[in-house]
């Protein structure tokens, strides 16, 4: 079978989103957050204890949206930044 990786990929790669999306909808069937992360048990956590900021944020980005275009947005320059990194240490190996 000459494609038998790339279909074994591919199977599991429906797999894995059949499941998530079957997670996500019977999380919203019971009105919960469906992809809540640890930041918000900690945060609800701390916030408990009586614990008050020392400082506020000199700038919180207007809806959360905004906060994921900027992660995302941070996430690819890093990428980028260690892509270049990495094809920048393979071709000088090439070369030498």
């Amino acid at each position: 079978m000459k494609y038998g990786m790339e279909l074994a990929v591919v199977a599991l790669i429906i797999v894995f989103a059949g499941i998530f999306l079957f997670q996500d909808a019977a999380i919203r069937a019971t009105g919960e957050e469906a992809w809540g992360g640890a930041d918000d048990g900690a945060a609800d956590l701390i916030e408990a204890s009586g614990y008050e900021p020392w400082i506020e944020p000199f700038w919180e980005p207007p809806s959360g949206e905004i906060e994921s275009l900027l992660f995302a947005l941070q996430a690819a320059i890093g990428a980028v930044i260690i892509g270049y990194i990495f094809g920048y240490w393979r071709g000088s190996r090439k070369t030498a």
